[in-house]
């Protein structure tokens, strides 16, 4: 018997559907917003949760450097792994961007521990100072 993937109120929260309720995500794309929400938290940032979060923001200013990218790695997979549980994390790449030395891009392999479908989230983490 397959798991529900239960609907969760998509994040951002301000997304309006076409009768003016709050739009709700399902399957892939809820999974992608809470995977994101949990990498941009900072740990203490949530009340009742102090250490939710991984906090991917902390390492904003820090050298883009083979220890800094193993060091994102580990936190990305530990935090969705205790956060997370509708998946299951095969693989973390974070990868210096060729096309700006301040940027890395962070590609996460995961499975749906319903389904054991494969899927893939990837985005770049600017680590310079904002303009």
């Amino acid at each position: 018997m397959r798991t529900p993937v239960p609907e969760i109120i998509s994040w951002p929260l301000g997304n309006i559907d076409s009768d003016g309720r709050l739009s709700w995500t399902r399957d892939d794309q809820s999974i992608r917003e809470v995977m994101l929400n949990i990498l941009l938290t900072r740990p203490g940032e949530r009340l009742q949760r102090p250490t939710f979060g991984a906090g991917l923001l902390n390492f904003v200013h820090q050298p883009n450097n083979e220890t800094t990218r193993h060091l994102i790695a580990g936190v990305v997979r530990k935090s969705l792994e205790t956060w997370e549980p509708r998946v299951e994390i095969d693989e973390v790449q974070v990868q210096a961007s060729p096309a700006s030395v301040a940027d890395v891009h962070i590609n996460i392999r995961y499975r749906l521990r319903n389904s054991q479908r494969p899927a893939e989230l990837g985005f770049t983490l600017n680590l310079s100072l904002p303009a």
